[in-house]
């Protein structure tokens, strides 16, 4: 399922890069070239072309997935690092207890270590 979502994402991530490519600029109508743009600071559009209303649709899903893919990553249940050992670190044991633990007995136990008082 994360997986899917994440070749979804992508997908959706290059759509939107090619439609706000595709678009033009306000500026670039030929009357703007010589000064007779007729436009406000904020822009008197009309009503909206395809390629924008389509831009507008695909930042909504790329939204929807990018929190969809940050919930996802900080809400995970299980990992594949679970049952690992710390790195550099290898149990061994000696040959003996293999041997006594085969045969049937218990493995002695390790004695204890004492300390030197100085």
């Amino acid at each position: 399922m994360h997986a899917a979502i994440v070749s979804f994402h992508i997908i959706i991530c290059i759509a939107m890069i090619l439609t706000v490519l595709l678009q033009t600029g306000k500026g670039a109508d030929m009357g703007a070239a010589f000064g007779g743009s007729s436009q406000t600071v904020f822009g008197s559009s009309g009503p909206g072309t395809f390629l924008g209303k389509m831009t507008t649709f695909i930042a909504i899903f790329f939204m929807l997935t990018s929190l969809w893919l940050a919930y996802s990553s900080t809400h995970k249940t299980s990992s594949i690092m679970e049952g690992a050992s710390a790195p550099g670190v290898e149990q061994t044991i000696p040959t003996d207890e293999v041997d006594n633990a085969a045969a049937g007995g218990a493995a002695p136990l390790p004695a204890p270590v004492k300390e030197k008082a100085d």
